[in-house]
């Protein structure tokens, strides 16, 4: 599981070499690569802490997490966002960028709505209005 971040970042390379240099595809590495480093340095593939990570990883590492709270899992059922807002905040400054954290809490409609407009059942649906 932990070699997926290291291999997508393998993938975007080869790209990159057949197609050249495009900054686009520097983003790409650093979200394939560091999207589960933590703020606190305990992530992996590096231990990257802090703004050492790229931000646009640390920006899809809230993401992915919400993504992975609010659906189904055969593990589990999709959480209540009420839940998943709550589990992001108590992540502030040890999983997630304390910054980042309080503009997800403040901003966490504007999420939801997001993912109310791309639910993919209507049982996602009724845990997000939750």
């Amino acid at each position: 599981m932990k070699r997926h971040t290291l291999l997508g970042r393998e993938v975007i390379c080869r790209v990159e070499k057949k197609l050249g240099s495009i900054p686009f595809l520097q983003v790409a590495k650093d979200v394939a690569c560091y999207h589960h480093e933590k703020w606190d340095g305990t992530g992996y593939p590096e231990g990257l802490r802090g703004e050492a990570i790229p931000l646009s990883a640390r920006i899809m590492a809230l993401a992915d997490v919400y993504d992975a709270l609010i659906c189904r899992r055969v593990y589990k059922p999709p959480f209540p966002h009420s839940q998943a807002v709550a589990i992001i905040a108590q992540g502030r400054g040890v999983h997630f960028d304390p910054l980042l954290t309080d503009v997800f809490t403040a901003e966490h409609e504007a999420m939801r709505d997001i993912a109310l407009r791309y639910a993919e059942s209507e049982e996602q649906r009724e845990a997000l209005l939750l």
